[in-house]
């Protein structure tokens, strides 16, 4: 068989399995988190519509250009935050680019240290570099934040520290509340500002110990995710000085940001905060519950090897790695919901190196419903679909 025909062969049996997946979804399985975007449009418009009463006068006029709703969600998340004033736009993409340009221009040095399995190194196609005219510096290759001696050791100037809170890729792992504050300190030192990309910042909390506002107010600013935590329709804002948001704002016009109407995604944002931000503290130590009983399942069932990232959760999302190709797992999750109505895993599976699996696990409020003996269960009747390990 050719290579071309064995590629096309390949697509077409991911094509299939995505298909299942989504017939799988249509029959509403017993999952540990199932966000919005898996629901049907009119499913989502009709909880908007019963929600949204109670975040806002719906009998005011749809906002224009940024007023109205938008601006009250603006001002809601500068209080949550404990910032002077908040910006809302349509991405988290373009919220950061904008931030840190801003910054260059205010320290004159347009470079940015961050990890490398940060978000704009990762998923956004060189964006800070080839739109904004930005330099990144890669200030440590451990799958965890940068340390402090790190900063202060680093061998070549920067404007701006960028930290992602929690570093997804890594796992969605969190410093200790020290490390944070010592690697803000350190980045202090040498006079660089410190940007938080904080597109999860909401469920750090537990973690830290510390409520929003003083964990955003280590930071000279901050970015935050409307949809990763808070289930909304989109968008993000950025949080910090008057001065920066308003700068920010200009240049949310000039890279395309002022949307006419956003009221839809607004009100699922203020939603969000009114439904979801509360009970994230809660999913973030059910998570911890899961991650143990998988262990155990996964134990009791003989798979030889496995891995949590982290071994405990830091928030309500972490890593599970297994010694299978991504196919075969993916295969084995969607045959358990077929057959059994539960989806554990409802991420893709995604490479992790030769003959290594990987998927992100959530815990959301479908998942609270879950005893540890029934996730024990699930891993046994999920791990019987897998071909024995060599």
């Amino acid at each position: 068989m050719s290579d071309e025909a064995k590629q096309g062969g390949e697509q077409s049996a991911q094509e299939r399995l995505r298909e299942r997946r989504s017939a799988v979804f249509r029959q509403d399985p017993r999952v540990l988190a199932r966000g919005g975007f898996r629901t049907t449009i009119g499913e989502r418009l009709a909880r908007l519509q019963e929600a949204a009463p109670e975040v806002y006068d719906l009998d005011e006029w749809p906002d224009m250009y940024g007023d109205g709703v938008v601006a009250a969600l603006e001002d809601r998340v500068a209080a949550l935050l404990g910032t002077e004033a908040a910006a809302f736009f349509p991405t988290g993409t373009m919220a950061q680019q904008v931030a840190l340009r801003c910054w260059a221009g205010r320290t004159g040095d347009r470079t940015v240290a961050l990890h490398p399995l940060a978000h704009p190194e990762v998923h956004e196609r060189n964006a800070f570099s080839d739109v904004s005219g930005l330099r990144t510096v890669r200030v440590t290759d451990e799958p965890r934040l940068p340390t402090a001696a790190e900063i202060r050791d680093f061998e070549e100037p920067f404007g701006a520290l960028m930290l992602e809170l929690p570093l997804r890729d890594a796992g969605f792992v969190l410093p200790t509340w020290e490390e944070l504050t010592e690697v803000v300190a350190a980045a202090r030192e040498r006079d660089a500002v410190v940007h938080f990309d904080g597109a999860r910042l909401w469920e750090t909390t537990v973690r830290f110990g510390r409520p929003l506002d003083e964990i955003a107010g280590l930071a000279d600013s901050v970015y935050v995710s409307f949809y990763k935590s808070l289930d909304g329709f989109g968008g993000a804002a950025l949080a910090g000085p008057k001065t920066l948001v308003e700068e920010a704002k200009t240049w949310r016009h000039r890279y395309g940001g002022m949307v006419f109407e956003q009221f839809p995604t607004a009100l699922a944002a203020l939603v969000g905060l009114e439904r979801e931000l509360p009970r994230l503290p809660e999913y973030v130590r059910h998570a911890r519950v899961v991650a143990a009983a998988m262990r155990e399942g996964f134990a009791a069932a003989g798979v030889p090897w496995v891995r949590f990232q982290p071994e405990e959760p830091h928030t309500h999302q972490f890593q599970v790695l297994l010694p299978y190709e991504p196919e075969v797992l993916a295969e084995a999750a969607v045959r358990q919901a077929e057959e059994t109505g539960t989806l554990l895993f409802v991420t893709s599976w995604m490479r992790g190196g030769p003959g290594l699996g990987f998927t992100e696990v959530t815990v959301g409020s479908e998942g609270l419903e879950w005893t540890a003996a029934e996730v024990k269960a699930a891993v046994a009747d999920f791990v019987a679909r897998l071909p024995e390990v060599r």
